[in-house]
C-alpha cells in the first residue's frame, strides 16, 4: 500500500517555529519517524512539502495517477483558506485523513474552520508529532475496513 504525506505552508521551519506550539522535532524527523512505522504496516510513504498551493493541489492529483491508496495531509494555513486544495481532495476519490500538530480548535477563532475536513475520512489534532502516527494508522485500519487496499 501506498500512501502520500502531503504538508503544507511552514512546516518546513518545524523545530524552530514556534517550539511551545508545535514542538521540537523537524519535519525531516517525524517524516523519518512515520516512515519507519509506514513500513511497520507494510506501507510505502512518499512525502512531500511546499509553501505554495499549486504545489500540493498537483501532488494531490499526482497521488491518484500513480494509484497511491490515501492522504494524509497537514494542509498548515491552507487548512482555513483554500477551497482549491479541498476542491482537489474531493475530486481525486482517495481516502484522506487531515493531521494538525496544534488542537486548531482551541486556537485563534480563525483557526477553527477547516475546508479540509469535510472532505477528509478524519481529522486528527492536537497530538504534535504523535498525530502524524495516529493518523497513518487511522487511514490504513479504514483502507483495510473499506476493502481498498
Amino acid at each position: 500500500m501506498k500512501l502520500m504525506v502531503l504538508n503544507g505552508p511552514n512546516l518546513n521551519l518545524l523545530g524552530t517555529r514556534e517550539p511551545q506550539v508545535y514542538g521540537h522535532d523537524t519535519l525531516n524527523q517525524i517524516m523519518d519517524d512515520l516512515t519507519v512505522e509506514a513500513a511497520s504496516l507494510e506501507c510505502e510513504l512518499e512525502s512531500y512539502q511546499s509553501n505554495h498551493e499549486g504545489d500540493l493541489i498537483d501532488q494531490v492529483q499526482r497521488a491518484q495517477r500513480v494509484k497511491m491508496s490515501g492522504i494524509i495531509i497537514n494542509p498548515g494555513g491552507y487548512t482555513h483558506t483554500s477551497v482549491a486544495l479541498r476542491d482537489a481532495i474531493s475530486g481525486v476519490d482517495l481516502p484522506t485523513v487531515e493531521v494538525h500538530l496544534s488542537n486548531i480548535h482551541a486556537r485563534e477563532e480563525f483557526r477553527h474552520h477547516s475546508y479540509i475536513a469535510p472532505v477528509a475520512v478524519g481529522q486528527i489534532v492536537g497530538f504534535g508529532a504523535a498525530g502524524y502516527r495516529l493518523a497513518l494508522h487511522a487511514l490504513v485500519r479504514y483502507l483495510n475496513e473499506q476493502g481498498r487496499v
